[in-house]
């Protein structure tokens, strides 16, 4: 679908390369640019932050990854023998605070032992679904798996490209057949995507200067 294509290039150009998944370097938040190797560390904070935002705004996860750091806990082995109610109460901006210690636990435990997880074994840990699974297979090991998020589905049933709802496995087959499998594109057409919802495409949209107006079935 050449639509898929084109509104990339109209993203790109309206907000420039987003250079994801922000990890804590020197104290601060900074994209982990694409092509720079990422070390262990980086890695499993990139899980860390995957699983932290499920059903939550990243302003949120930011504050909880904060507290693990300040606390010394941004370390897969660090993670697995800390208490849980510590956890818990570090990762608290990010809502369902004891549900996500114990997830962090399992994840901790599972990436110990599983330095190149498939897809499918990724689905298999508790509390690891579609959405996390993808987002870590692209933004921890550079995988070209496009991640679909409900804001990918809001904006692409808007636009016409798939029926409303869409389901995630159809959306993300529409996306991987349009588009050249890269991990690059992937990466960068998602964090495109996360831009224009935030600025444009929000529950309530905001349509004026939005990019994509012309695209959009709301305003046809």
């Amino acid at each position: 679908m050449k639509k898929i294509q084109k509104i990339y290039d109209i993203l790109y150009k309206r907000f420039g390369p987003q250079r994801w998944w922000p990890t804590t370097l020197e104290g601060e938040l900074h994209p982990t640019y694409h092509g720079k190797k990422i070390n262990q560390k980086q890695r499993f904070e990139i899980i860390i932050g995957a699983i932290l935002t499920q059903n939550t705004a990243w302003k949120n996860v930011e504050k909880a990854i904060f507290n693990l750091k300040k606390a010394e806990l941004l370390d897969i082995n660090k993670i697995r023998s800390a208490d849980k109610r510590k956890i818990a109460k570090l990762i608290k901006p990010s809502g369902y605070f004891n549900q996500k210690a114990e997830r962090l636990k399992l994840a901790a435990k599972f990436f110990s032992k599983n330095k190149k997880p498939t897809r499918e074994q990724l689905l298999e840990v508790k509390g690891i679904g579609p959405e996390t699974a993808d987002s870590i297979l692209l933004y921890a090991f550079n995988k070209p798996v496009f991640v679909i998020d409900a804001y990918t589905k809001r904006i692409f049933s808007r636009i016409g490209v798939c029926r409303n709802p869409c389901s995630y496995d159809e959306l993300q087959e529409i996306f991987c057949r349009s588009l050249p499998k890269s991990s690059k594109l992937f990466n960068e057409y998602h964090a495109l995507i996360v831009e224009l919802a935030k600025q444009h495409c929000k529950k309530k949209p905001c349509c004026s200067s939005c990019p994509l107006s012309r695209f959009c079935e709301r305003l046809i």
